[in-house]
């Protein structure tokens, strides 16, 4: 199908009703708060106690538990995730300082990242407001009038060795620890969030390095941030990176249209869906922020017609690892491989 010959869709009217009907998914349940803690902290706590145990027998068989514990690990950050737009606790005060406490876990500063990520929900899919909180995406016409040197660096950044690779690891343990280009319009309460996040994790990891010795935390800790940092840095990802996603510039561009339209369907099966707490449902999330992820998966059985917007199954996200340019003529994204075949159709 030629994309070039398709309208742009209208915008639906039940994109800006959708956010109103689905505030009543909104009010947290303490227990069930509470109880997803529970069953995230226990199971991490334990996997690492038996991870160290088991580099005693086998270092092998203790590395096969990163994992799961991984796992755990994405899951407590989505719990730092739901705290950070309010909706895990009827209390501002309790989502804050429980987000604050789990960032030391996660190596995230609370009030660094819940500023980049608002910024991110109130943003994403505006072509003219790119930049905080999201995955840096240029369009095919600002890729092609860049120069070699920054075609080059803009594709190295694409690179799935660096987005899935290098990158996590850079961002969780290098970029957050000083809230860069947040002073201007956001004061010191990001700094003195990193600052005091950063203080806590080098007593934590201290105290952790003298309990077990710092080898063993390195071995057993390492992989695990590793691989979470991959997983989480993947789910951001397919999020919003997905070719029939939609992006527009002003005055086009709106925020219910960019939520329902411009975030997936992570459709994955239940185990994976279980430990990612249902960020699968992004294009929900993206519609209303304040819904716990543990209330998510109420709107789509109350409202089956949701199911099917921008549904990605585990296969079909493996495609858009190769997606990195939008083109704003089709109105998707495409890989790098298609821009250079239609610029070798043009020139004849």
């Amino acid at each position: 199908m030629d994309h070039n010959l398709l309208p742009t869709p209208p915008i639906l009217p039940e994109a800006q009703r959708l956010p109103g009907i689905l505030a009543r998914y909104r009010d947290p349940k303490l227990a069930s708060s509470l109880g997803e803690i529970a069953v995230t902290i226990a199971p991490l706590c334990a996997l690492w106690a038996a991870m160290w145990a088991l580099m005693h027998v086998s270092y092998w068989l203790s590395l096969a538990l990163a994992l799961p514990a991984a796992g755990f690990l994405v899951r407590l950050f989505l719990i730092q995730h739901d705290c950070g737009h309010g909706s895990f606790f009827r209390s501002r005060a309790i989502n804050d300082w429980v987000g604050r406490v789990v960032g030391v876990v996660t190596l995230t500063p609370y009030d660094y990242w819940k500023r980049t990520h608002a910024s991110h929900h109130a943003t994403a899919g505006n072509l003219d407001r790119r930049g905080l909180g999201d995955i840096d995406t240029l369009t095919v016409r600002e890729y092609l009038g860049l120069g070699w040197r920054k075609r080059l660096a803009y594709r190295l950044y694409r690179h799935p060795l660096i987005m899935f690779g290098i990158g996590p690891t850079y961002v969780f343990l290098l970029q957050h620890r000083a809230p860069l280009g947040l002073m201007r319009g956001a004061g010191w309460k990001p700094w003195i969030s990193t600052m005091s996040t950063n203080a806590a994790i080098a007593a934590l990891v201290a105290v952790l390095m003298w309990l077990v010795g710092p080898r063993a935390f390195l071995m057993i800790h390492g992989p695990i941030f590793m691989v979470a940092a991959t997983i989480g840095v993947w789910l951001f990802y397919v999020q919003h990176q997905f070719e029939d996603t939609r992006w527009a510039r002003e005055p086009h561009w709106t925020l219910p249209e960019a939520a329902l339209h411009g975030s997936s369907h992570y459709d994955l099966p239940f185990p994976l869906r279980w430990f990612s707490a249902n960020i699968g449902i992004h294009h929900v999330h993206h519609l209303s922020s304040r819904i716990p992820f543990y209330r998510l998966r109420e709107v789509l059985r109350d409202h089956p017609e949701l199911g099917g917007i921008s549904r990605l199954t585990l296969w079909q996200s493996l495609r858009c690892v190769n997606y990195a340019l939008w083109d704003e003529d089709a109105q998707r994204l495409i890989s790098f491989g298609a821009l250079r075949k239609r610029l070798r159709a043009d020139r004849g």
